[in-house]
């Protein structure tokens, strides 16, 4: 880990939500394959519940359409306003389209990574934090890693460095996928005045100009940003933040005054928007764990599940993903 703790970058900045309806397919039906484990993880990982019930209403103006029927194909459904203003009091009658689904839940991302470290030290495993890979090369079936706290060296190297993880294969001597690190800008506002906000489930709007949900006693709300950026310590566009809260209040009787705290996150793709799992055809023992996506915390344990089944080349995977769609090798082929 280059940071001096773990998870100091996306990790540590999720907006935190399980939806099984969100994203493609395959992140779909990972995310699907997750639920059992969050649901019910092993005793020793987590002394708190993993998840916690939020829900969700989607609004959408006349021009969506088209993203409300598809919203409805994968569990949405359609609600009155009076529906969804129950659920939310200060909801304005603003939109064409209001959708429910009861499947959104808030992850305890705090519990989720520290029952994952714990793992890893019941499994015998350390982790070196402060340690940037500088360099590295494959020779005589073995990788040696320079790093800035020393050497180190293994078979097998996995690739999971998030907005850094073309860098971290360049430094390995392994051809970059193409994969794009994109900001997501977040912002925590107070509540109204006098209002239970914990109760609301989370609001998004389907046409990507905001989504909010509650945040200890607060709001949080995003623009749905997913600007091109270069992989760094990421921070809010305030232009985009504006742009916002400007139409979450379009959304929401909810005048904000001012702005608690703001942060920004990389969520990192890869050329087609599906995950990257597996060993690169080209570098032996350089295996890739990238392209989250931004769902990276809610297909976590069926992606790391589906990860170390193909690393360690055994079978019995649950999550009932096609190797082929999430190979490196994919790229390879088309000459990416």
């Amino acid at each position: 880990e280059m940071e001096a703790q773990p998870g100091y970058h996306t990790t540590g900045r999720s907006a935190a939500s399980y939806e099984p309806t969100y994203g493609p397919p395959v992140i779909r039906s990972l995310t699907t394959a997750a639920g059992d484990f969050f649901r019910a993880p092993p005793e020793e990982f987590s002394a708190v519940p993993l998840l916690a019930p939020r829900g969700c209403v989607a609004l959408g103006g006349a021009e969506d359409g088209k993203l409300a029927e598809a919203a409805i194909a994968v569990g949405y459904r359609r609600a009155s306003f009076a529906e969804c203003a129950r659920r939310i009091p200060l909801l304005r009658d603003a939109a064409a389209h209001y959708l429910v689904c009861d499947s959104l839940m808030d992850i305890d991302v705090e519990a989720l990574l520290r029952g994952f470290l714990g793992v890893v030290r019941r499994a015998g495993g350390s982790l070196l934090t402060q340690a940037k890979v500088e360099s590295g090369a494959y020779r005589d079936g073995v990788w040696r890693l320079a790093t800035s706290v020393g050497p180190c060296q293994a078979p097998l190297v996995v690739d999971a460095a998030g907005a850094w993880a073309d860098d971290l294969a360049r430094r390995c001597g392994v051809a970059p996928l193409g994969l794009t690190p994109k900001r997501r800008s977040v912002c925590v506002v107070p509540a109204p005045p006098g209002v239970d906000v914990m109760r609301w489930p989370q609001i998004i709007d389907l046409g990507d100009r905001f989504y909010a949900k509650p945040a200890a006693g607060k709001v949080l709300v995003s623009p749905f940003d997913a600007d091109p950026s270069e992989p760094h310590d990421a921070f809010a566009d305030d232009l985009r933040l504006a742009e916002g809260i400007d139409a979450y209040g379009r959304a929401v009787n909810h005048e904000i005054i001012r702005i608690e705290r703001s942060w920004g996150g990389l969520r990192t793709f890869a050329p087609d928007g599906d995950p990257v799992i597996g060993f690169d055809p080209a570098a032996a023992g350089f295996f890739w764990s990238a392209g989250q996506g931004g769902y990276g915390i809610q297909t976590s344990p069926a992606w790391s599940e589906l990860a170390a089944a193909l690393a360690l080349g055994r079978s019995g995977s649950q999550a009932p993903i096609a190797v082929e769609a999430v190979s490196p090798a994919r790229f390879r082929r088309r000459g990416a």
